[in-house]
């Protein structure tokens, strides 16, 4: 199990990984060249001249062709308006599609595509080149009844380049509920299934099969210039490449408030994470001096409620957020899969599979500052802050550079066989407090001790004992007293001497021949140093 998750495994409900958004240029290999282009409309349109008035002519028809297709099946053809994320404003159309299958709109819009170009002869025949240009293109956003949701993009010039979009979310959905899975989807996630174990084995069983046959399934339903025959025997099969890919690790918490603390903390610790050496482990890929790409770590999108802590490699980044309320969302994504040592071709999916899912696994299993022991998640604050009864009244909390707090500490810890359960009243801890004071009785009162006390009572520290006048000191009291009296006196006081008042001839002595004691502070100090070059402070001066 990742350390991470076995770090929270009781704040978890559950997790899964699955791939996310996957989109593929869909191109038909041998026509990208002109000899073969040529070939292919000697061949089998018997075409004598191939110039700019046959392939537009070809546009034209496959025009004519969606705008049938659109009547035939009361789809509507609409340009959407600019500046709006797509998949939020085809909804309505997938609302009017209801539960069925099949098209629910297609959109218009103008981009840039390769196509093929026929140029005037100028020694002999037209010459042909395959250029980007902007076309027309259709987006068909559609219902498929493995994949759910997703769109192809097809190119309406010769030789009807497309794109195709699917999310494995989407899929998933599809499989469960055909299997008769109860599940939540919030979105493009989800927050709970009857049986998480087969939601991670469906999600790993997406294969190149799966996404072949949908592909296919629609490519020849949508781009009908090219034949049956023509695609089996001719070699005008679409094949797939991943153009970008997001595979993203999902854990789900019981509770949000746990998720929020554990996320601050990710927020404020892991600002490192972008150095070099860490994003090497991350990716698995060497990053020497002849590395030219994006590396850095950012926190995005704060205003938004939701940051986001973004680490860029290459063209390809990992990000972690919380979304709907209750999941951790660890994603990899990826615009050019040979970054990570995988080709770009639909078959090679599970091995970026693979890939993917080892880098969210270390992007989590790099963020130690979140999963040691020794980091705060909130005990001293709350030490620190007042204490307020329910009938309203406050108690100071617990400072730990306050001398009368450390001296009654100091005299509680003397008697050290109260931390297994004996008592004490308070005339037995005013003396020893005052004499740690450097006071007497009558001015350091037992008034005073008594609200000094009462900050330790009101952090549950001291107890009274039932129907007596006495308290106890718990265990955990016990523990506190001693961790505040050393950090005190044997850790701050110290290095603060050293640090404003030092003695200068000390730093000038070997190492053999200083106090044992020196040595050790010295070492505290040095990795003192280390640690805040660790967390992103600096020391100035």
């Amino acid at each position: 199990m990742n350390a991470f998750v076995e770090h929270h495994r009781e704040s978890i409900r559950f997790q899964y990984s699955c791939f996310d958004r996957i989109l593929f240029n869909a191109i038909i290999q041998p026509l990208q060249k002109p000899p073969v282009i040529v070939g292919f409309i000697d061949q089998y349109r018997h075409v004598p001249s191939i110039t700019r008035k046959y392939f537009r002519q070809v546009s034209e028809g496959y025009h004519r062709w969606v705008e049938e297709l659109g009547r035939h099946q009361d789809i509507k053809i609409v340009e959407p308006p600019k500046g709006v994320r797509r998949e939020e404003w085809v909804d309505p159309f997938y609302r009017r599609l209801g539960s069925g299958f099949g098209i629910a709109v297609i959109l218009k819009s103008r981009e840039n595509a390769r196509v093929a170009v026929s140029y005037p002869p100028q020694t002999g025949g037209n010459r042909i080149e395959v250029y980007p240009r902007f076309v027309d293109q259709y987006y068909f956003y559609l219902r498929d009844r493995d994949f759910g949701r997703m769109f192809l993009r097809i190119c309406t010039y010769f030789p009807f380049n497309a794109r195709v979009c699917i999310n494995g979310h989407e899929w998933l959905a599809q499989q469960m509920r055909g299997e008769g899975i109860t599940f939540l989807q919030a979105a493009n996630a989800f927050l709970s299934s009857s049986t998480p174990e087969r939601l991670q084995q469906l999600a790993d069983e997406l294969s190149p099969r799966h996404i072949e046959a949908c592909a296919h399934r629609w490519l020849a339903q949508l781009v009908p210039f090219f034949t049956d025959h023509e695609r089996r025997r001719g070699g005008c099969g679409h094949r797939l490449f991943v153009s970008q890919v997001e595979y993203c690790t999902n854990l789900v918490f019981h509770r949000r408030a746990a998720l929020d603390r554990m996320s601050e903390r990710l927020l404020d610790l892991n600002r490192t994470i972008g150095r070099p050496d860490k994003l090497s482990t991350v990716f698995g890929r060497r990053i020497t001096k002849r590395y030219s790409g994006g590396l850095k770590t950012q926190i995005a999108d704060y205003h938004l409620g939701n940051p986001v802590i973004r680490s860029d490699y290459k063209r390809g980044s990992v990000k972690q957020y919380v979304r709907d309320h209750l999941m951790l969302r660890t994603e990899t994504t990826s615009y050019h899969t040979a970054d990570l040592g995988v080709a770009k071709s639909v078959e090679h999916l599970p091995k970026l599979r693979e890939v993917m899912r080892s880098i969210n696994e270390r992007y989590l299993e790099v963020q130690q500052d979140v999963l040691e022991t020794y980091v705060d998640r909130g005990q001293l604050r709350r030490l620190r802050e007042a204490t307020v009864a329910p009938s309203g009244r406050r108690t100071p909390g617990l400072k730990i550079d306050d001398s009368r707090l450390l001296a009654i500490m100091q005299a509680l810890t003397r008697f050290a066989h109260l931390a297994q359960g004996d008592s004490f009243r308070t005339r037995d801890l005013h003396q020893p407090t005052a004499e740690a004071l450097g006071q007497t009785v009558e001015t350091y009162t037992l008034s005073q001790l008594r609200y000094d006390l009462a900050k330790l009572r009101a952090k549950g520290l001291v107890q009274k004992v039932e129907g007596t006048q006495a308290y106890r000191l718990t265990t955990e009291g016990f523990r506190i007293c001693v961790l505040f009296l050393k950090l005190f006196h044997r850790v701050y006081a110290p290095l603060t001497a050293a640090a404003v008042d030092p003695v200068a001839y000390d730093s000038r002595m070997p190492d053999d021949r200083r106090a044992t004691l020196d040595r050790l502070y010295a070492a505290v100090d040095g990795a003192l140093d280390l640690l805040f070059d660790h967390v992103g402070l600096r020391r100035t001066g």
